[in-house]
């Protein structure tokens, strides 16, 4: 059966094909016979006088994609688009921050339920950000600790002494991450930047020396275990993203990796949460659960021979089919 989906992401022209995730999901949607359709979520509009669903639309316009480096995608005319009756599934892809738009953007297609599938649920989106939801899974964490005073923080590195790291709770991609080294000498300039930057508290974990040794984006797709890849840091960095620099290296799963997977897996799964990317630390360390734009899907299918996309295409159809 061919569905209208509708991508709710970054411009395509920013689109740097050979690595992002949301294209390749644009591929294999297409593969498939799937209509494409691209909008951005700015365009979102909500008319409450059409009943009690409401109606929402967006401006979008018909694409076609190809993985042609500086030809990947053709548009067709721009229209206003009834997302509850013009679509069949729309794909949530636009990065973060998960901000206020963010949050508000989930909001509106939440009222499409029954109607169109959101993938992922906007609804567990919301209140699952990356850094807040894995807390549920704190005896799979190192040490973390959520603050806004400098004090708290200090009592904290006493506790467990040594480097620390310090991130913004709802940042992404290795943006501001910060190592704050044993004698606390940046420790005061950085949280008065947080402070200014940022109206959240932020994130203190304890250095972990194993990001020396990679980073391990691990996929889930309805919960089930998809593929994996390990980020190493690049020269002079201690961050593994691959969006700073960071590389990547075909990865198995250890035993304390399977176990977080099957701890997780059921939850996901039961909140509509399709596509999900875990990061992982010394093969047992749980930091976060991505699950606004989640990413690393072309890497680990070009290192493991899989189709990742094709799973996740699988798993949206069986979900549209049972609405």
């Amino acid at each position: 059966m061919s569905l209208r989906v509708a991508v709710q992401m970054d411009p395509l022209e920013t689109v740097k094909i050979g690595g992002d995730s949301s294209f390749a999901l644009m591929l294999s949607a297409q593969a498939r016979g799937h209509t494409l359709f691209h909008y951005d979520v700015r365009t979102l509009a909500y008319d409450a006088s059409h009943g009690a669903a409401g109606r929402l639309t967006c401006w979008g316009a018909p694409v076609t994609v190809q993985k042609v480096e500086g030809a990947h995608f053709t548009r067709g005319e721009y229209r206003l688009i009834d997302l509850g009756e013009d679509i069949d599934v729309v794909l949530m892809r636009q990065d973060p921050p998960f901000d206020l738009g963010y949050i508000t953007a989930t909001h509106l297609l939440e009222r499409l339920a029954g109607r169109t599938l959101v993938v992922n649920d906007p609804a567990a989106v919301r209140n699952a950000p990356e850094k807040v939801f894995v807390l549920d899974y704190a005896r799979f964490m190192p040490p973390t600790f959520i603050a806004r005073r400098i004090e708290d923080v200090k009592a904290f590195n006493q506790r467990n002494p040594g480097d620390l790291v310090i991130k913004p709770l709802h940042g992404n991609g290795g943006k501001a991450v910060f190592r704050v080294p044993a004698d606390g000498s940046n420790l005061g300039a950085l949280i008065e930047m947080f402070e200014n930057a940022w109206v959240e508290p932020f994130m203190v974990q304890p250095f972990l020396p194993d990001v020396s040794e990679g980073d391990k984006r691990i996929v889930l797709v309805d919960g089930v275990f998809a593929g994996a890849i390990n980020r190493k840091p690049g020269e002079g960095e201690f961050r593994s993203n691959l969006a700073v620099g960071g590389s990547a290296e075909a990865s198995q799963l250890t035993s304390a990796e399977e176990e977080i997977c099957a701890a997780l897996g059921p939850e996901l799964k039961a909140r509509g949460l399709v596509f999900v990317g875990i990061d992982v630390i010394g093969g047992k360390w749980l930091t976060e659960i991505n699950v606004t734009s989640p990413t690393g899907i072309v890497a680990i299918d070009r290192f493991n021979g899989t189709d990742t996309g094709a799973m996740i295409w699988d798993a949206i159809e069986v979900r549209h089919a049972a609405m």
